[in-house]
């Protein structure tokens, strides 16, 4: 039976502060000092993760496993090795996938999955560390674990106390934790990160900007002294709403852009003003090898185009369009 006078938005936000104050325990126990605590062997965890001259293999049943895929899946992304072997499976061949050097985290919420013995039963044997992921450190998980990350007990969503809600947001946020710790510890930098996202959307704003840019005659450009008719005719021939102003050595000195000249079209003498005295100084530029992400925040603000500049000299122009054509929009 259906209860229709429960407020679907009330048991919403009634879940989500539910989660919510699992969370900030979890964040408590992990901030908190002592070598026991969960911040310890968070740290112990990293290291070994770090140490490891092979692969993460994750391992779950369930719920958790649908988190633990996701958990290794998060690592791969960011530059650490790693996969996801189903629980059941690993016993039936897929301890194979399992070899020298590699670490295994293996997640469970009561640490007593049963399907979970023959992995922790391989690991110990081959030396393989084993990284628990639980809420219970005397489980049967717990005890056999190199690292026990011990979450604290915390109120399922579920008004019946029964669907993992709570539980496994708190496994995949510890599990974002270590990954997030890993990416800082190596260094990892969106330019890395590239390489594992070439497509969609996020691949686009990955690429670099002189992947973008246009170059060579297609840079709208005008010299200190000229008139605004020759900066309008420059702008309107090559179509990026604004022209870059050079002084004679060739540097960049100043930007005129659409916005510029609307603002001097009061005066009837615009075609005859020097640019100069229009444009605006020290504009806003970009490097080539910057990536397109950065382009495009630069872009919203208010500004259609950017100028590349490498070395001191203009090598490029980039407008919204540019970021449209390519999908990072």
């Amino acid at each position: 039976m259906t209860n229709e006078a429960i407020d679907p938005v009330a048991a919403g936000l009634r879940t989500i502060s539910i989660e919510q104050q699992g969370l900030t325990a979890m964040a408590d126990a992990l901030g908190a000092p002592g070598e026991n605590g969960l911040g310890s062997a968070f740290r112990r965890a990293v290291e070994t993760i770090a140490a490891a001259t092979g692969r993460v293999i994750v391992t779950g049943l369930g719920k958790s496993g649908h988190v633990a895929r996701k958990i290794a899946a998060t690592f791969a992304s960011t530059g650490q090795p790693a996969f996801f072997v189903h629980a059941t499976e690993a016993s039936h061949g897929d301890l194979g996938m399992v070899q020298n050097g590699d670490v295994v985290i293996a997640v469970s919420w009561s640490g007593e999955t049963p399907e979970l013995a023959a992995i922790v039963t391989y690991a110990k044997r081959f030396a393989n560390p084993l990284i628990a992921v639980t809420s219970n450190c005397d489980s049967a998980l717990g005890r056999e674990a190199d690292v026990c990350l011990v979450l604290p007990d915390a109120h399922e969503a579920c008004p019946n106390g029964l669907a993992p809600t709570t539980s496994t947001t708190m496994q995949l946020v510890i599990g974002d934790a270590l990954a997030m710790a890993l990416l800082e510890r190596k260094g990892f930098t969106a330019h890395d990160f590239r390489i594992f996202h070439p497509g969609g959307k996020l691949g686009a704003r990955l690429a670099f900007v002189r992947d973008v840019m246009h170059r060579g005659d297609r840079i709208p450009r005008i010299r200190v002294g000229a008139r605004m008719a020759d900066a309008i005719l420059e702008m309107s021939a090559k179509g990026f709403g604004c022209v870059g102003v050079f002084d004679e050595a060739g540097a960049l000195v100043g930007i005129i852009t659409d916005g510029d000249l609307r603002r001097h079209l009061r005066s009837h003498k615009i075609v005859d003003t020097p640019v100069e005295q229009v444009m605006t100084r020290s504009p806003r530029t970009i490097a080539p090898d910057a990536l397109v992400a950065e382009a495009l925040e630069l872009i919203s603000r208010k500004i259609s185009a950017l100028l590349v500049v490498e070395a001191g000299e203009v090598v490029g122009i980039i407008h919204f369009h540019d970021l449209l054509g390519v999908g990072a929009a």
